[in-house]
C-alpha cells in the first residue's frame, strides 16, 4: 500500500511537470486542427500576448466639460481603430492643469502627449521636457495641406516643439442690433482706434457699455504690432518696445473709457472676470466682446441673440494681425512611445470623423481638406467662425516668436499695474516705467 501510494504521488508530480509543456506546445501552433480543449488554450495565450503587447499612452489636457466629453470620444474612436493602444487620460481646468504638470516634469513623468499652451511652450522645451518633432513632421504627421505659417508657430529656434489643433484670430465680437440701438448701423471697415472710441461713447449715450475691457497682455501685444513692435523681443531678454509713451497711449484710453462710463468699472471687471453668464453682454447691457475667435460660438450659446464677428482696429490693422494656435499638441522627451503618440496626434489632425466631433473648438482646423470636409456639419456660428478666420488669414502677418519663459510673471506684473491705473491709483506714464523695470527684471534670467 505504501508503495502504490508513493507512486501515485510521483506520478501525479510527473503531470504537473508535463501539462504546461503541452499546453505552451498548443500554443505556439501545434493546435492547427486541435480539439476544443486546445483552442480554449490558444485563446488564453493570445489574450495574455495581446497584453504584453499592447502601447499605452497617456495623454493630458485642460478645459471645460464640452472639451473633456468630445476629446474621449475620439479617444475611443483611436482605440477602437488601434485595439493595440490603450490611452490613459488626464485633465483639470486651466489653471489646475499647470499645477498638476509642473511636479510630473520635475519627476521626469510627464504624459506621452501634453497639450501645451503658447505661455509655457519655451518654458518647457527651454527645459529640455518636449520632443523634437521635425522627424515626425510629412511622416508619422502629414501635414501637406496646411500653411507653413501654421506650422511654424510651434517651432522655437526653427525646432518643431509643437502641432497646433487649430488656429484663432482676434476680433471684436458684438451684436448687431445694440450697436444700431447706439446709433451706430455697423462697424466701419477699417475702423481705427479713435472710431471704437466715439462708438463707445454713443453706446454709453445710449444706456449701454461698449465691452468688457481687452486682455491686457494680448491687445497691448496686438497694439505694438501694428507698429512694427511686439510685446518681447526676440531673445526673451526684455521689452520689445522703447517707447513708453506707446503704453501711456493704449492704456490710458482704456482708462479712459471706464472713466467715462463706456466700458464697465475695474472693481464690476474683477467680480466677473471669467464668469461668462454675468458679463453685460449676456446680459443684454453690452455691445460686444474683444477674443479670440474659438471663443465665439460659447459667446453666440450665452448670448441667445444673432451677433457678428467684426476685425481688429487700425491703423496698420494688417502688420497687428496674427494667426495664433489656440494651443499645441507636443510629445514630451521622456516619452516611451513617441511613434505612436505621433501617430495619435496626425490622428487628430487629418481624421474627418474625428474634426467633425471637434468642429473647431479647439481653433479652425488647421487642415485645408479637414475644413472643407467638416464645413456641412457646422452649425452657422460655426460657420461664421470659420468663415472670419479665412477671411482674416488673407491680412494677417507671421506670428511674433512664442513668449519666453518668466512670460506669466510678466503678464501677472502687467494685469496689476492695469487695475492700478483703472482705478485711479497710478498714471499710465508712471505705470509705464514701473512696467518696464519689474518686465526686464523678470527677463533678464534668460541672458
Amino acid at each position: 500500500m505504501v508503495v502504490r501510494k508513493k507512486t501515485a504521488l510521483w506520478l501525479l508530480v510527473a503531470l504537473l511537470f508535463i501539462l504546461p509543456a503541452c499546453g505552451g506546445g498548443g500554443s505556439t501552433g501545434g493546435n492547427a486542427g486541435g480539439s476544443s480543449g486546445g483552442e480554449g488554450n490558444g485563446k488564453a495565450a493570445e489574450q495574455s500576448t495581446d497584453k504584453k503587447d499592447k502601447t499605452t499612452l497617456r495623454i493630458a489636457w485642460w478645459g471645460g466639460d464640452k472639451r473633456h466629453e468630445y476629446t474621449q470620444q475620439i479617444i475611443d474612436k483611436y482605440q477602437e481603430q488601434n485595439p493595440h493602444v490603450k490611452i490613459d487620460v488626464e485633465y483639470a481646468a486651466f489653471d489646475d492643469y499647470w499645477k498638476k504638470l509642473a511636479p510630473q516634469a520635475a519627476a521626469n513623468q510627464l504624459p506621452d502627449i501634453v497639450q501645451m499652451d503658447i505661455s509655457y511652450i519655451v518654458q518647457y522645451a527651454k527645459n529640455g521636457q518636449l520632443e523634437d518633432l521635425t522627424s515626425y513632421m510629412g511622416n508619422q504627421i502629414k501635414v501637406d495641406d496646411v500653411n507653413e505659417n501654421v506650422i511654424s508657430t510651434g517651432q522655437i529656434n526653427d525646432v518643431q516643439y509643437g502641432v497646433p489643433t487649430g488656429v484663432n484670430v482676434l476680433g471684436f465680437q458684438y451684436d448687431p442690433e445694440l450697436l444700431k440701438k447706439s446709433g451706430v448701423d455697423s462697424i466701419p471697415e477699417n475702423w481705427t482706434w479713435n472710431q471704437y472710441e466715439e462708438i463707445a461713447m454713443k453706446a454709453r449715450d445710449a444706456g449701454y457699455v461698449m465691452d468688457g475691457s481687452m486682455a491686457p497682455d494680448i491687445f497691448f501685444h496686438y497694439f505694438l504690432r501694428t507698429h512694427g513692435l511686439s510685446l518681447y523681443n526676440p531673445e526673451g531678454t526684455a521689452l520689445g518696445y522703447e517707447d513708453d509713451a506707446l503704453f501711456a497711449e493704449f492704456f490710458g484710453r482704456l482708462a479712459r473709457l471706464i472713466k467715462e462710463g463706456a466700458v464697465p468699472s475695474q472693481e464690476k471687471l474683477t467680480q466677473t472676470k471669467g464668469i461668462l453668464e454675468e458679463s453685460e453682454i449676456v446680459k443684454g447691457m453690452g455691445i460686444g466682446v474683444w477674443q479670440w475667435s474659438n471663443q465665439y460660438v460659447g459667446l453666440q450659446a450665452a448670448v441667445n441673440r444673432p451677433m457678428e464677428l467684426a476685425p481688429m482696429t487700425g491703423p496698420n490693422m494688417e502688420k497687428g494681425l496674427y494667426m495664433q494656435p489656440s494651443m499645441f499638441w507636443s510629445i514630451t522627451s521622456h516619452s516611451k512611445n513617441k511613434e505612436e503618440a505621433a501617430k495619435f496626434i496626425d490622428f487628430w489632425i487629418n481624421d474627418v470623423e474625428a474634426n467633425k466631433m471637434i468642429k473647431g473648438e479647439r481653433g479652425v482646423p488647421i487642415s485645408a481638406s479637414i475644413k472643407e470636409a467638416i464645413v456641412s456639419e457646422l452649425s452657422e456660428p460655426e460657420k461664421q467662425v470659420f468663415d472670419f478666420v479665412a477671411a482674416m488669414e488673407e491680412k494677417s502677418s507671421p506670428m511674433s516668436p512664442a513668449p519666453p519663459v518668466g512670460s506669466p510673471q510678466v503678464i501677472a506684473s502687467l494685469a496689476d499695474l492695469v487695475e492700478q491705473i483703472n482705478y485711479g491709483q497710478i498714471t499710465p506714464e508712471k505705470a509705464a516705467e514701473r512696467f518696464r523695470q519689474e518686465a526686464n527684471g523678470i527677463l533678464a534670467n534668460n541672458k
